[in-house]
């Protein structure tokens, strides 16, 4: 689909996925580890659903599974560009890509 087709909202480098799948998040240099929910994926970034703040450009290692098991396991390292209140006490979290690991 090229961009002439795409939502004014779409119209981006990458494509968004609506992923809604669970992440597993560990921030880098401190080694917690919490989980969250991936809720869509492109390839230059994620939005993540947390129970707890992230700081700004904190370096993350992100890895989301499939549901079912089917897909292979994406793991990545990607930087926190933006976090705001999400639904009741979970927070929004937009991450950068920086790099996919195997």
């Amino acid at each position: 689909m090229n961009s002439l087709h795409r939502s004014f909202e779409e119209k981006r480098n990458f494509i968004r996925m609506k992923v809604n799948t669970p992440a597993e998040i560990t921030l880098e240099g401190q080694g917690t580890v919490q989980s969250g929910v991936c809720n869509d994926l492109s390839s230059g970034g994620m939005l993540l659903t947390t129970d707890n703040q992230l700081p700004i450009d904190s370096e993350l290692l992100i890895t989301v599974r499939s549901r079912h098991g089917h897909s292979p396991t994406l793991k990545a390292r990607c930087r926190v560009a933006r976090v705001e209140d999400g639904p009741g006490e979970q927070c929004i979290v937009g991450v950068e890509i920086s790099e996919f690991l195997e």
